[in-house]
């Protein structure tokens, strides 16, 4: 026999309000606060409108986190939520309980714990609205209510945000507008100012930027780029289209453009994450950025670059880079010259540095055995990876063994010997495993490792890498 589990009273009582679509935000007044998220997710999920619209009006909790429901977006249900907030701002009720609209996709919680999918207590204010509610200064709740948002602004604008966006810019003076983390990709500039028009720059701690023209873009960015002052993360990167032709500018143009974009670091002042993706700046250039770098990072990462001994110094010398906690350095190009600047960095950094990434370096032995002492005094490292560089066995046992009273390791990923290849850097299976087995022993005597492997360059038939991870697991070409 099937067993018959009848509605529950809120299951009827939540069918009952979908069915009235001509439902006003006065009508939910007597509407007990738990009702209205798993109500709310009803109604988005079935896309009545004017249920969201009149729900968003009268929404009883400080935070509404609708952005971790919009994962695919629609325009309908945007503005429907949009125009919620419309009917609150007409509402002659203060203080208004909703002071949060969170389009970003974030707070996926708040909707688990209402709706059972998390065993949790129910709270009118989870953690994650504190943490949204933090943002906002005292006198900003009294007065105007926070959209919150996040803007991935790729070639050109989707339907989506255009419907942000213009609705934004009619309402600017009577909402408090903050998108916390940007993402540009090969967008026009003159758009981007339009929209820091709208969403004030001062509020962004999170910005990425993936241009083609790096220094042009820059040149004209920077005016924009010296407004977010509350900047915390900072990724630019250079796209290489293979099909496209690159113009090239004067050079006088280029040293402008580049002074005038890393000036405006002087103004970031709390700035702690740093990542750049390419070769664009040169040795003056650098030595202007690490001098105008005004907070303490904690993370700096530089890839496909090549760095000068002039760069390593002023690196050396930046007193901003002297509580790093990460490194990273892959696929740059360190000339030998620089190794005693290299070393003076990492000695700086050796109370706080807690990830190194040295990958596709090429870095030879000479060059390690200058930087040995110092990885010695990094007491606080937890990773390490040195793939892609140039050692011989001897110098690797020295690492080894260097590596070996690092207590706090426990993630660590080191090259192959050269030893393992042939004349013409083919893999050799049996040296391969003997060499990374011995090389494994002397990290055994004395601690016993986490994660740890050694691994060759990648096999350029297959373009597999073996492995050595306790065990030898050798690339497609060896199997």
């Amino acid at each position: 026999m099937s067993t018959y589990n009848p509605p529950t009273l809120q299951e009827l009582a939540l069918d009952a309000l979908l069915m009235n679509d001509a439902i006003v935000s006065s009508d939910l007044d007597h509407l007990p606060p738990e009702l209205f998220p798993p109500l709310f997710l009803e109604a988005f999920n079935g896309r009545h409108t004017e249920i969201l619209k009149a729900m968003v009006a009268a929404w009883p909790f400080p935070c509404l986190p609708v952005g971790a429901l919009l994962k695919i977006p629609d325009v309908e249900v945007l503005q429907a939520v949009l125009d919620g907030i419309d009917i609150l701002l007409t509402q002659n009720v203060s203080p208004r309980k909703l002071q949060v609209l969170d389009l970003r996709d974030v707070h996926q919680d708040f909707w688990d714990v209402w709706t059972g999918r998390k065993d949790e207590v129910c709270s009118a204010k989870t953690g994650n609205e504190k943490q949204v509610a933090k943002h906002i200064p005292r006198y900003a709740l009294r007065q105007r209510v926070k959209v919150v948002t996040d803007l991935s602004l790729c070639v050109r604008l989707q339907q989506h945000q255009t419907c942000l966006l213009q609705w934004a810019k009619q309402r600017k003076h009577s909402l408090r507008l903050c998108c916390l983390k940007m993402d540009i990709c090969h967008f026009p500039v003159e758009i981007i100012r339009e929209i820091l028009n709208i969403f004030q720059p001062n509020y962004i701690e999170e910005l990425k930027i993936n241009t083609e023209q790096v220094l042009s873009f820059l040149g004209c960015f920077a005016p924009c780029f010296g407004q977010m002052r509350n900047l915390r993360k900072f990724l630019l990167r250079e796209i290489r289209w293979i099909t496209s032709v690159r113009g090239v500018l004067p050079f006088a143009d280029v040293k402008n453009c580049a002074a005038k974009f890393l000036s405006q670091f002087s103004k970031l002042n709390y700035l702690q994450y740093l990542s750049m993706y390419g070769d664009y700046f040169s040795s003056d250039n650098m030595k202007q950025l690490f001098r105008c770098l005004k907070s303490p990072l904690e993370s700096l990462s530089m890839t496909g670059c090549h760095l000068s001994n002039s760069d390593l110094k002023h690196m050396s010398e930046c007193q901003s880079l002297y509580q790093l906690k990460r490194l990273n350095f892959d696929s740059v190009v360190l000339p030998k010259s620089c190794s005693k600047s290299f070393r003076i960095l990492l000695e700086n950094v050796s109370d706080t540095l807690q990830i190194l990434k040295l990958e596709s370096c090429r870095m030879k032995d000479s060059q390690l055995k200058v930087l040995l002492p110092a990885l010695g005094q990094c007491s606080q490292l937890t990773t390490v990876s040195f793939y892609e560089n140039d050692f011989s066995t001897a110098v690797m046992k020295d690492l080894l063994k260097c590596m070996a009273n690092q207590s706090k390791l426990f993630n660590e990923k080191y090259p192959t010997p050269l030893e393992c290849y042939d004349h013409e850097g083919y893999i050799i299976p049996h040296r391969f495993s003997q060499l990374c087995r011995n090389l494994m022993d002397i990290l055994m005597a004395r601690r016993q490792p986490e994660i740890i492997t050694f691994t060759t360059d990648i096999c350029r038939y297959c373009m597999n890498r073996c492995i050595y991870d306790m065990r030898p697991i050798l690339c497609r070409c060896w199997q």
